[in-house]
């Protein structure tokens, strides 16, 4: 595991949410990070929800409605802030309270949930942002460390046993059930821990793209701690 400490990942920082907008990708860089040290007990803001589902989503109306000490009104105050930036940018973002993500079990060999490292993948020109404020942070990993799960021959095979139409539609067969999507570490890979407060900004796999999507995972999280994330 490596973090933003590395100079390597330095130079793929910038100081304002302008610069993160307006940086572009090239290269191997198709991710950049806005990165910060923010201020405010976004743990206050978790522990005042109650969940009655494993992924609650909170609005802006939802966080000016809660009753918070001065240090929850500086957390509060950046995520509205964030809305508002992202907002403007076009962007819908969504903000988070995780205990966990649903696990795919229904192909025990290739689970396509949130937790496999994975790309985004859509029909038009866009960006994925998230920032974690609280709990386990997301993680990425470098292209160049990932492997397609469709190109290992083993895993290939095994997607084969699944499929019983003809032969040239077995690309469609991946696609249409996400396999496509996924990826698998390299031996030795050392992934990103993308930092608590930092607001990214992530590649896309989409027709206009001129650098390759970015791999990214959620973390599992710890036992008994909540995630906040802001995504869109």
């Amino acid at each position: 595991m490596i973090n933003l400490s590395d100079t390597e990942h330095q130079n793929n920082c910038v100081s304002n949410f302008d610069d993160l907008v307006s940086t572009p990708f090239h290269g191997d860089r198709n991710a950049i990070c806005w990165a910060r040290k923010l201020t405010g007990n976004f743990a206050e803001i978790v522990n005042k929800v109650t969940l009655t589902e494993n992924i609650v989503v909170l609005d802006e109306e939802d966080l000016l409605a809660l009753k918070l000490s001065e240090h929850g009104q500086l957390a509060r105050n950046t995520l509205l802030a964030d809305f508002k930036l992202l907002k403007a940018h076009g962007a819908s973002p969504t903000l988070n309270i995780i205990r966990c993500y649903e696990s795919d079990e229904g192909y025990p060999f290739f689970p396509t949930d949130v937790y496999s490292f994975h790309i985004d993948s859509s029909p038009v020109a866009t960006d994925t942002f998230l920032c974690t404020y609280y709990g386990e942070p997301s993680e990425l990993l470098p292209n160049l460390q990932a492997r397609q799960k469709v190109l290992v021959p083993e895993i290939r095979d095994e997607l084969k046993k699944l499929y019983d139409g003809a032969a040239e539609g077995f690309e469609s067969f991946l696609s249409e059930h996400f396999f496509d999507l996924h990826y698998q570490a390299i031996p030795a890979a050392s992934p990103v821990n993308l930092g608590l407060g930092n607001l990214w900004r992530l590649a896309v796999d989409h027709p206009k793209s001129q650098v390759l999507p970015c791999v990214h995972r959620a973390p599992k999280e710890k036992a008994g701690q909540h995630r906040l994330l802001m995504i869109c």
